[in-house]
């Protein structure tokens, strides 16, 4: 391998290579140069020897030195923990990605104030015209949307910040390659040319369904605050808030009409103590002046 950033792409290509092991590893070997020895991975007494199989078979597939090499062809950048252009914000949450796959423009990871905006896969009409209502003043500030792709409250975010000339990152559950929904790949497209698409999943990996919630601790990691729009009580944008109220983040909440169930989740975070959303003064307030 040529740099110590392949190196490290290579490891978290492998079966069973998780985040705790390749800390260890890292730890022993900080820049990976033992790598590929035939020994190196005996020096893990904790790991079991069909762990070390599976690892060595994988370390030595030219398979997979081939699919990495071909990232770089489709313009997908590997961005590493140790790389300038990794998040700042991302480095202090708990177990941040080792590595970030990217598509677009990666200036926007250490550019200006983010703001996340995610909420109902089922928007209604109230969510879409606070949207409508909220965000230009919002884009005018330079604030970048990151979202997660996801149909509704993110599809809404994402186009809003386009349509109104600003910038916006979508996270995604799953790698590059397969984009999910399907219904959103034209909108995928339009982000990767102009914006950013980021995962922390090789490209060639289909979407499953825990990636869901743990590619929130990225929507809300990358970001300054991040802003409910509407949700269930047992929504996924309520884990987003979560790992944003754990990472000591602003939570903005859009207040609903108490008889909608797509209103419950945000107005159970506003009663938790998340900020309630009346005007983008109250999200501008708390992100640049508090």
């Amino acid at each position: 391998m040529e740099s110590f950033s392949l190196r490290l792409c290579h490891l978290l290509h492998c079966r069973g290579a998780g985040w705790k092991m390749v800390y260890h590893i890292l730890k022993h070997d900080p820049e990976l140069k033992e790598l590929y020895s035939p020994t190196f991975l005996y020096q893990f007494p904790e790991l079991p020897s069909s762990i070390i199989q599976t690892l060595f078979e994988d370390l030595h597939s030219p398979v997979l030195l081939e699919q990495i090499r071909h990232y770089q062809q489709n313009d997908i950048k590997i961005i590493t923990y140790f790389d300038s252009a990794y998040p700042e914000l991302l480095k202090e949450t708990y177990q941040p990605p080792w590595v970030l796959y990217a598509k677009g423009d990666i200036s926007l990871l250490g550019k200006q104030t983010k703001l996340a905006v995610v909420g109902s896969r089922q928007a209604t009409e109230y969510g879409k015209r606070a949207i409508d209502r909220l965000f230009p003043p919002l884009i005018e500030k330079g604030i970048i949307i990151v979202s997660g792709l996801a149909l509704g409250v993110d599809t809404l975010a994402h186009e809003a910040a386009i349509r109104l000339g600003g910038k916006t990152i979508a996270v995604i559950a799953g790698g590059i390659y397969h984009i999910y929904p399907q219904t959103n790949q034209k909108l995928a497209l339009n982000i990767m040319k102009h914006h950013l698409v980021i995962s922390e999943y090789p490209p060639n990996t289909t979407p499953s369904r825990w990636q869901f919630p743990m590619r929130n601790r990225i929507i809300s990691g990358v970001s300054k605050g991040t802003f409910i729009i509407e949700a269930k009580r047992k929504s996924g944008s309520l884990i987003t808030a979560n790992f944003a109220v754990h990472e000591g983040r602003e939570v903005f909440a859009l207040p609903g009409n108490i008889f909608s169930q797509h209103s419950t989740g945000t107005n159970d975070l506003i009663q938790q103590g998340a900020k309630l959303v009346r005007s983008h003064e109250d999200i501008l307030n708390e992100l640049f002046y508090a």
